[in-house]
This record gives structure tokens, C-alpha cells and sequence, in this order.
């Protein structure tokens, strides 16, 4: 298998301090203070972007690109400007949804452009191709990746680097991935994937979350042979200092226009059922993905009403302008969330025993993000909680022993 573990201790007393490495290295180090890392634990989590003296070698004199957006950061400055700064040939970008610099509302056509803080050309994967194409990697050595995942099956990201590394391979072009961690990364839930069932928002046999960042979950596709055609790509990972499944990350920047806080992170994976529903997770309001509601929900029940409204980050929301009651979940205490083990399941199956057309409830979209029709037809027939959970626990149990070969990291107990 192609991949590749770094320690920073390892190399670093392999690496000559060039006047390139040198200088990075120094602006790191003043930076390290005042960098918005946010870490719960005790020990500080130090992702690989940090850790210049790792990955700087592998890249230098060579033709970079970038394939990432505005969460490549450390000590508040985007990665490519430092890269840059510091005399690495970065030539050109590729983007995922949301745009390089992370703008874009969510499955907004993204179109390839110029940025105008670097001038290099950003190639969006998110617009008329979602894939790098044979000619756009015809001038470039190596693929650096840095993006900060989720941890759920129907964020995005996971299905944009799978492209990334299938053309990759194809091109015979090393990808090395700066490891980040993962703040839903403490436990597994949710159905698994059935192949029937795969899209842009869920490519693998995983289930809705599955505790591994994004390090580990492309050496999972690449080990499992999960590219297309058995592909295999020439994978290096480096990884977080100090970070275990247990840790608890706060991330430094919004990964996406419409996560704008922890709160939203750790209700995501609960709350995009509704996307697949009439339900309105919020788009439109200043609580994207912390509150949920319909105008045909009972105010008796659901107290809290939220009107979505035209905003850049959901310029055409669900129910526009139209009263809509439900509860609001920004409340709840954020340890409580960040100590969750399941996704909530009670949310979605209590606004569907009040919606009052039940036959309108769902959307075509719903068994792609569950990823199988099983949940759609469980809750139709009724079933608990605990029965759908149940159905999940064999799947899960396999999953976990595939996913135990590709930690990189102390696994959440």
C-alpha cells in the first residue's frame, strides 16, 4: 500500500534548515501564540499544516498544487500565502463547494477564477467538472491537500478528495494530506451507505458518522479499494500532534458559510436528515443547523418560530419568508453536544409524527443522505428509536473493523 506515516520528531533532524525552511519555520514559531486553535484538552493540538519542517521537504522544488479552501490556516494566515512567502512553487489551486475561500452557499455552482490575493488560478471542483482533469495536472509534481472535515458521511469534502486521489493515481501523481482533527470524531452511528445509494453526498460503504478525520478516512478509500477501478494512489498523511478520538477540537474558523459555530457542528450530523424532508434546518437565519421548524409544525409543541430570509450564505432558503415553528437547539449547553456518542434521531421522528401531510414529508434527496431507503421506511412504519438503532448495530460493528486499520491515532473508548 502507498501511504505513509510522518512524525515530526522523526525528520526533524533529517531536515537542513535551507534559507526556504528557515524562514517558515521562524514565522511559525512567533505565531504559535496567537493562532485561534481552540483545544478542550489539556495538551495543545498541533495540526501537520504546523508542521513545516515535516512536509516542507517533500514540496520543495517541485510544482505544488494546492487543494483546499480558506480553513488551511495556521497562525492565522492561509497556508498558500505563508507556502508562498517562504519560496514554494504553488501553481495554481483546486477548490471544493463553498469556493477556495469559502464563500460560496452550499451547492452553489462554483466557477474556476483568478484569486486576487495570490493571483494564482483557482480550479473549481465544484462547477463545470468535480474532478481535476488530465490536462490541469500536466504541470504539476505533487498535490498538497489541507481541509477541515466534519466528520459526517454527507459533508462534501470526503467525496471531493476521493476524485482528487482517483486522478492522482491516474496522473502517477503523489498526494500528500495535512492531517486535521476531527471534531465528530469521537464516535460512530448512523446507517451505512449501500452502493445504490452513492453521490456526491455519500461515495462509501460508511455510515452518517464515522469517527476518523480525513487523513485516516482517505487512507481507509485507498487501502479498501475504494477508487475506481482498484486504483491506488501514492498517499502520504501527516499527522496531528498530541490528538486522540477523545479529544474535544474547537475549530478556529467556520468550515462552511453555513456551520458557523460548534453548536452547528455537533448537531449537523443529526440535523441534515432534514434536509431530505420539508423540514428547514435554518438556512436564512443567523442559526443554520442549530434550529429546525415547518409553518405546519404545532405551535403548541414546537414554541420557537424563525422566519428564513435571502442571505449569501442561502440566497433561496426552504420556506422563505414564511413563519416557521420548531425548537431551537442553540441552547443547549455545548458540553452537552460535545459529549454526545449517537446522532438524535428523536428530532426526526418526532416532527414527523406532528407534520401534518405526512405523505409530503420527504424528499427524493432523503435516501441519499441516509444512504438506503431502510430509514425512510422505518419511520413511515413507526418504528422507535431503539428498533432503528438496532437494525444499524451489525453494520456499525463490521465498519468499526474495517476503520480500526487505518487509525492513525489513541481510538475513543
Amino acid at each position: 500500500m502507498k501511504y505513509s506515516r510522518f512524525n515530526a520528531y522523526r525528520h526533524a533532524s533529517c531536515f537542513s534548515l535551507k534559507v526556504k525552511g528557515f524562514i517558515l519555520l521562524l514565522w511559525m514559531i512567533t505565531g504559535l501564540f496567537s493562532c485561534k486553535l481552540h483545544a478542550f484538552d489539556n495538551e495543545a493540538l498541533i495540526p501537520a499544516a504546523w508542521q513545516t519542517e515535516v512536509y516542507v521537504p517533500l514540496i520543495e522544488d517541485k510544482r505544488v498544487a494546492f487543494a483546499g479552501n480558506h480553513t488551511a490556516t495556521i497562525a492565522g494566515t492561509h497556508l498558500v500565502d505563508s507556502l508562498l512567502q517562504s519560496g514554494i512553487n504553488i501553481v495554481k489551486v483546486f477548490s471544493p463547494e463553498h469556493g477556495f475561500r469559502g464563500e460560496a452557499a452550499a451547492g452553489e455552482w462554483v466557477d474556476s477564477d483568478t484569486d486576487s490575493q495570490t493571483g494564482l488560478p483557482v480550479i473549481s471542483l465544484y462547477g463545470a467538472t468535480r474532478r481535476p482533469t488530465r490536462e490541469q495536472l500536466k504541470d504539476v509534481d505533487v498535490i498538497l491537500f489541507d481541509i477541515q472535515d466534519v466528520g459526517a458521511r454527507f459533508y462534501t469534502y470526503i467525496s471531493w478528495m476521493t476524485y482528487i486521489m482517483e486522478e492522482a493515481a491516474l496522473a502517477g501523481l503523489p498526494v500528500i494530506i495535512l492531517d486535521r482533527p476531527n471534531p465528530n470524531g469521537h464516535y460512530i452511528d448512523g446507517p451505512l451507505l449501500e452502493p445504490e445509494y452513492a453521490s456526491y453526498v455519500g461515495l462509501h460503504p460508511v455510515p452518517v458518522v464515522h469517527g476518523m478525520t480525513i487523513g485516516e478516512y482517505a487512507m481507509m478509500v485507498n487501502g479498501e479499494g475504494w477508487l475506481t477501478g482498484g486504483l491506488e494512489c501514492d498517499l502520504n498523511v501527516i499527522t496531528v500532534k498530541n490528538y486522540t478520538h477523545g479529544s474535544r477540537y474547537s475549530l478556529p474558523l467556520p468550515p462552511s458559510p453555513n456551520l458557523q459555530n460548534m453548536h452547528a457542528i455537533y448537531l449537523y450530523p443529526s440535523l441534515c436528515f432534514f434536509e431530505g424532508t420539508e423540514i428547514s434546518v435554518g438556512r436564512g437565519t443567523d442559526k443554520a443547523f442549530q434550529v429546525f421548524g415547518h409553518p405546519g409544525l404545532p405551535q403548541n409543541h414546537y414554541p420557537y418560530s424563525f422566519v428564513p430570509e435571502s442571505v449569501r450564505a442561502a440566497p433561496n432558503p426552504p420556506h422563505l419568508n414564511t413563519v416557521c415553528h420548531g425548537l431551537d437547539l442553540s441552547v443547549t449547553a455545548i458540553d452537552r453536544l460535545a459529549e454526545q456518542t449517537q446522532i438524535n434521531l428523536s428530532y426526526l421522528l418526532e416532527a414527523y409524527q406532528h407534520f401534518p401531510e405526512k405523505e409530503r414529508f420527504f424528499n427524493n434527496f432523503f435516501e441519499r443522505l441516509a444512504g438506503t431507503s431502510r430509514l425512510r421506511e422505518q419511520i413511515i412504519a413507526g418504528y422507535t428509536e431503539e428498533e432503528i438503532r438496532k437494525s444499524w448495530q451489525d453494520d456499525l460493528e463490521s465498519f468499526q473493523r474495517i476503520r480500526s486499520k487505518y487509525l492513525l491515532y489513541p481510538d475513543f473508548k
